[in-house]
Formats: C-alpha cells, structure tokens, sequence
C-alpha cells in the first residue's frame, strides 16, 4: 500500500472515485467525497478547539453514518479515538476517561454519570475545513485505544498507532479477492476492534460500508432481511453471533444470498455450523468462509485460515490455519521455551501488529509484551498445536484449561461436542464446586423442547472421557453475550 496513515490511504481512494458510495445506513447514504467533507469538517473543528496531534479523543456515537464521519474525523485531526460505550457502568467509563486524559467527546453528550466531560462535539455541521491546516501523520502516530477487560477486573487500554493497522490491511487484503464493487457490513461495536477491519477494509479498497444499527444488529430477522437488501457481500461475524444468524436463515426457508465472503473470528469456529449453513446454499453462490483467529493487542487479525470442504469435515476442529504474512507466531512453553511440532504450547506473536502496550500500566505491558532474541512478542495466553503441515490448531485460552480430579479439561472442547448432541442448540461449560459432590462440570444449554439430559449425556459419552461428560445441566433461552457479540461468561447461572 505504501501510506504512511490512514487518512492518506483514505484520500488516495478518495481522490480516484469521489462520487462512489461510501457509506449506506438505511436511508441514508454518503459518497466518498461527502464523507471526506464531513470528516474534515470535523477534523478542522477538532483541532480549531485545541486538540492536539496523538491526544486522546473520546467517542461516543450511534450505530449510524455517524460512525465513519466520526472515526474519520478524529483521525484526520492528528488524535486517537477512545470508544466510550454508554452501556458501560459508571466506574468503569469514570476510569476510562481519567487515564486516557480525555478532554472532548465526540458524539452524542447524554446523560451519564461516568461521562464527566464538559467538551462535547457534534459529528455534523461544522463549518468547512480550510485547504490546509490538518497534522501530516506517519505511522508511529496512534490511531485507537480500545478498552478490553482484565483479568484484575480493571480494564486495560490498548494503543493502536496508524502503523498496526496498515500493516493488518497489507498483509490481509490481498488474501481476498475484493474491491469497490464489494459491500462490507459494519456490523461490531466500535467498542470492538474487528470494527476496524470491517470500516478500513471497506475504505481501503474503495467498497461501500453497509452500517447496521443497533435494533438491526441484535433482530437476526431483520439482520438477514438487511444481508438481502443492501446486497452485502463481505460479512464479518464471531461464531457465537453467527450461530443464531444460520438459524434463523434456515428458518426462514434458506434464501439466496449476496455474499461472497464470511470472515469469522473473536471465538472459536463452530465447523458443523458453517458447513451446514455453506450446504444449503445453491452450489456456485456460496461464499467464501475464512477463520481469522485475532487478537486486540496484535492488531484485529492474526491469522488465516479458508474453510474448504476439507477444512470443514477434517480432523482439526479448531483451524485458525497460519499467520498473516506480516506476522510470525512462535508456540512457547510456560517457562519460554519453543516447542516442538505437536506440542501445544502459548502463542507469542510477532510482527508489525504487534500494538504499542496498555494505556499507563507499564507493569501489564511488560509482562505481555515481551522482547526475546531481539524480536519483541505479545505473549497471548492462548494455546495452539502446530500441525505437521505447518497449520495451526487453536485449543482455547490457557486460562479455560481447567484441572478435575487431576485430568486437565479443555472446556472448548466438550462445548463443541454438546453442540452437535440430540436437541442441543448451544452450550457453554463451567467448573463449578458443589458443596456435596465437590467439582464438577456444569453446562448451560439452549435446547429444543423435549430436551433430554441423559440422553445428552450419553451422546456425549461416546466421544469424551467420562470426566469429561458434564455432570450438570442448566436451560436458557439464550446464552448470554457481552457486547462484543462473545460468551459472557460472568453473565452465566454458575458465574
């Protein structure tokens, strides 16, 4: 790609087709050359009121056209947005914006207890931008920080500059086949990065950016009814979201659809449900599937991995395939250690994702983000086994391994199995102690009616060790998902 920013890798598309649509948000839509109006419009606002280059801009926008103008805006200002979700509780918005050292807002003000910032600016209606007057950015220059939780139940900001997220769109784009013909759902969260690669993706190859807003985004009904309108034909999903989307597409009669890529990624694949949603569409308009196993920290994306017939119905139930071209992934044992081909080991990534750390805790950043033999890593505390072929195969988070009576349990893996039991829509596993019976293993289930526990459990029994058969067993209507469209595991009856 050559830029140096991303506001240059926006005005060079740009520049060679101003009246092509850029975004599309129900009845509302910009071509690029409005959208790059009012980004800089706004950019020219921000800077006029005293934003500086690299400072830290709050935002806090709606699932609408808003989105890019704002993203945009910041950007082409010389700042780094900070997403601010007002679903966020107080505390944890007041922490936000204390470390980032916020000053401006830009979006909607609302009302918020954990919003205490005086400088609110609108997206629109800003006077227009003089011919010069916005900062020249290189790639050192920060692009995001994106707030994900911790492990201490303090959230932690990740610093994302201009550099990660063109190396992502160089070492991704070329894998796919797309372009300004295509049409990408922006269907995340900003609070989410994948939202970055559904936004920029688009932008950079100079394709329209179908935004889903927020009653459409949770209304799998609606949701497909949009895929079918706005003729969206790269869709990026998380498993856990998709599950519910492949339902109701063969509820609905499994109708023709646009597209010609499904990106999966933040979670684990579900095969089985890829391969029976791939199935029923007509031979010849089935899109490409692709597993892109992604970190926050390394920049949205880390690997690739196209779900072919034999990707599908293979031996490896978790192929995250190998690392994007400017990546490198190391497998390291818990004393640092490499591997050998077989093993599982952590994954330490590399390369030009890598992002800068966390947002004043030089602590975590020196603990995650490590420098071994002159290459600096993200140690991600995820576990992996490299295939004799050179693939990869995901096995869950280090974390989620759990120990029962001295067997050591990977609870994705029984997750995945129940699943595909009798009746059994989706499923998540817990280890939980029972003060009579001690540890065991709970699994809450969406199911059919006429649901049947033991002949579940002895489906299950035919495929994992009996330690591995969950003991106990929990109904819901829905498995609950943080907003990122993941598990939310602290949501759950046996949290």
């Amino acid at each position: 790609m050559g830029a140096m920013s991303l506001p240059e890798v926006f005005t060079e598309v740009c520049a060679r087709q101003p009246e092509r649509t850029a975004v599309v948000c129900g009845t509302r839509s910009l071509t690029y050359g409005e959208l790059a109006t009012a980004a800089r419009s706004l950019a020219a606002e921000l800077v006029r009121r005293g934003v500086a280059r690299g400072e830290l801009v709050g935002l806090r926008v709606s699932r609408s056209a808003d989105v890019p103008v704002a993203v945009l805006g910041i950007t082409l200002a010389g700042a780094a947005y900070v997403p601010l979700d007002p679903q966020y509780p107080a505390d944890r918005l007041r922490l936000m914006v204390a470390e980032a050292g916020i000053r401006y807002v830009v979006g909607e003000p609302g009302e918020h207890p954990g919003m205490n910032v005086q400088n609110h600016v609108p997206v629109w209606d800003h006077a227009p931008a003089p011919a010069d007057g916005l900062p020249a950015l290189n790639r050192d220059d920060l692009a995001y920080v994106i707030y994900t939780s911790g492990s201490t139940g303090r959230p932690k900001g990740c610093v994302v500059t201009h550099g990660n997220v063109l190396s992502l769109l160089d070492g991704a784009l070329p894998l796919f086949a797309v372009g300004a013909d295509d049409r990408w759902a922006l269907f995340h969260s900003i609070n989410f990065d994948f939202s970055v690669w559904e936004l920029w993706g688009a932008l950079a190859t100079g394709a329209a950016v179908i935004v889903v807003d927020a009653d459409t985004a949770v209304d799998p009904e609606e949701f497909l009814e949009l895929l079918i309108r706005e003729r969206v034909s790269v869709l990026n999903q998380v498993p856990p979201v998709f599950r519910v989307l492949a339902e109701t597409h063969a509820d609905a009669g499994r109708p023709p659809l646009p597209l010609r890529y499904l990106i999966f990624g933040g979670d684990a694949v579900d095969l089985d449900v890829t391969a029976a949603f791939l199935a029923a569409l007509p031979e010849g308009a089935r899109p490409v599937a692709v597993n892109m196993y992604g970190i926050t920290e390394t920049t949205v994306h880390v690997t690739f991995k196209e779900l072919d017939a034999a990707a599908l119905h293979g031996s490896n139930r978790s192929p995250i395939g190998r690392p994007l071209p400017h990546l490198d992934i190391v497998l390291r044992d818990e004393s640092g250690a490499e591997v050998p081909v077989g093993e599982v080991g952590e994954m330490w990534v590399s390369g030009g994702g890598v992002a800068v750390g966390y947002l004043g805790r030089e602590e975590l950043t020196a603990e995650r983000f490590v420098t071994s033999g002159g290459v600096r890593f993200y140690r991600s505390g995820d576990l992996a086994r490299r295939l004799p072929d050179g693939e990869l195969q995901y096995l869950g988070r280090a974390d989620r391994q759990v120990k029962l009576r001295g067997i050591r349990i990977e609870l994705g893996e029984i997750e995945a199995v129940l699943r595909g039991c009798t009746g059994v829509r989706d499923a998540v596993v817990r280890l939980v102690t029972d003060r009579a019976l001690g540890e065991l293993l709970a699994a809450c289930v969406v199911a059919d009616d006429g649901f049947d526990a033991e002949l579940v459990r002895a489906e299950c029994g035919r495929v994992l060790p009996s330690p591995m058969v969950p003991t106990r067993y929990e109904l819901l209507p829905a498995i609950p998902l943080s907003t990122t469209g993941k598990v939310d595991r602290a949501a759950l009856p046996y949290a």
